[in-house]
């Protein structure tokens, strides 16, 4: 255009030094005006200063890589950058390497706040649409809820139906979920529902006492999200979104009438999701991605599934007993009227005072019924269930032949032989006064007289008629009327 190097430089607001400079070195390269405008920015740049472009001089880091890489315990983006310049010594300075991270992130809407470390995390929720099962016999469409469960680094999923949100179905699921991934992370985030949070706060939630102990099982902890703040679990909630696109739609025409055979679907369209590959991650899959950063990260499995378990705040009766769905469980009779805790499974129930377990009982679901341990009673009380006509004739024939021969006729002509157990035990007891020898002979007297209670046999002690012969009596006396009894006044008396 003819212009002065002083119009150019006020027209790009540069010093007139700078446009000299500039034409100086365009002038030493032989360049034209035609020359330039037909050369990209690069090139120009590269005959005039003499100098490479950027692309070509510094290689470009796999983010994709980096990205993946930090989810790993202990792995930095300075340690990535030292790999980095291994690979390509000319390559950014850390300064340049960490703002082209960032970069890279924020064009994939990615921040550094929702970074999670391997092994760290599990995140569980319930799906917002639900599933549906059809009753075979009835028709009827019954609605169902999807559990969802993700791990934070890896996005490994897990996914089931189950009848409700509470707690036994829950914990069932939170159990299956460990054993689908293989191990524990060293902390569950579920949302403050009431099967896992018995008390909503912000600051310090109750968790609820079976999924407490869930954890504790495993060796995990539980750190509920704060209420009303969706991004602490973000990672579920978008898993929930993922598992609603690829498995409750895709069985939206599917019709189920179990939930067994709802879950085997559910379970080969998980498979499937685990196994799609994730653009935004190299195109590498949840699995794989599980396999190679978190699986060795989890820790391991105990021997045995956690086993459902239900509390209930109990008052030990005047019996000795508490009450659990309606069946009655024994504790030491010292503890009558103390606050206890049950703690029960579908097999086992245990109960604890003080925070310590006092006794345990086989779960049974008699209504009315009561199951007791004998060394919970008292001594008096132990002594009266011990009390059984087989028991008693065992007492007798210790003491001797007539004495059990006796107890058996008392128990016999009683309408229910407990009616004869006060008698019997009374006999028995006069052998401490008498001594055995001594009631066996009464005994063998009373059976002769065919006497039948404990004052026939104490008239016959106190009156020493045991040491007195036998009576005579004829074979074809009536066995009910007696001839000769000592409580028979005869007819002399009313002469």
């Amino acid at each position: 255009m003819q212009r002065s190097h002083r119009d150019v430089a006020a027209s790009l607001d540069v010093s007139a030094g700078v446009v000299g400079k500039v034409a100086g070195k365009a002038s030493e390269a032989g360049l034209t005006w035609d020359a330039v405008q037909a050369l990209s920015d690069e090139e120009l740049e590269r005959v005039v200063y003499d100098s490479e472009p950027a692309s070509q001089a510094r290689p470009q880091p796999d983010f994709s890589y980096i990205h993946t890489e930090r989810r790993r315990k202990g792995v930095t983006l300075a340690l990535l950058h030292i790999e980095y310049l291994e690979k390509h010594p000319n390559g950014y300075r850390y300064t340049q390497f960490c703002e082209l991270y960032r970069a890279w992130l924020k064009r994939r809407g990615l921040t550094m706040r929702i970074d999670h470390v391997a092994g760290d995390k599990a995140f569980v929720d319930y799906s917002g649409n639900k599933l549906h099962i059809v009753d075979p016999k009835t028709g009827e469409c019954i609605a169902v809820e999807l559990f969802v469960g993700v791990l934070g680094a890896s996005n490994l999923t897990y996914a089931e139906a189950s009848l409700t949100q509470r707690g036994h179905d829950f914990i069932a699921s939170n159990a299956r979920m460990l054993e689908y991934f293989g191990g524990v992370p060293a902390a569950l985030v579920p949302d403050q529902l009431k099967a896992a949070v018995t008390k909503s706060c912000w600051y310090d939630p109750k968790i609820q006492r079976t999924y407490a102990a869930l954890a504790e099982h495993y060796g995990t902890t539980v750190m509920p999200a704060r209420p009303g703040k969706p991004r602490d679990k973000a990672k579920v909630e978008n898993a929930v979104l993922i598992a609603q696109r690829w498995i409750v739609a895709r069985l939206r025409d599917e019709v189920f009438h179990s939930l067994a055979e709802l879950n085997a679907r559910v379970a080969e369209l998980l498979e499937d999701l685990n196994t799609r590959p994730m653009k935004k991650y190299g195109n590498i899959s949840r699995r794989a991605l599980f396999e190679r950063i978190e699986r060795s990260e989890l820790r391991p499995l105990p021997v045995e599934r956690f086993e459902y378990c239900e509390w209930k705040n109990c008052r030990v009766n005047i019996d000795y007993h508490v009450e659990i769905d309606r069946h009655y469980y024994s504790v030491p009779y010292t503890l009558v009227g103390e606050a206890v805790e049950a703690r029960f499974t579908a097999t086992t129930v245990e109960l604890l005072h003080g925070g310590k377990r006092i006794t345990s009982h086989a779960r049974s679901f008699a209504a009315g019924r009561h199951t007791t341990k004998p060394e919970h009673m008292p001594k008096a009380h132990q002594r009266h269930a011990d009390r059984s006509p087989s028991r008693i004739l065992a007492q007798a024939k210790q003491v001797g032949p007539k004495t059990a021969e006796l107890a058996q006729a008392i128990m016999k002509d009683r309408k229910h032989p407990e009616h004869g157990y006060r008698a019997c035990l009374g006999i028995l007891r006069l052998g401490k006064t008498y001594g055995d020898a001594r009631l066996e002979a009464a005994c063998a007297r009373a059976v002769a007289v065919r006497a039948r209670s404990y004052r026939h046999v104490e008239s016959i002690l106190k009156n020493g008629l045991d040491r007195a012969p036998l009576p005579d009596i004829p074979a074809d006396t009536p066995t009910d009327k007696p001839e000769a009894h000592e409580n028979i006044r005869g007819p002399r008396y009313y002469n």
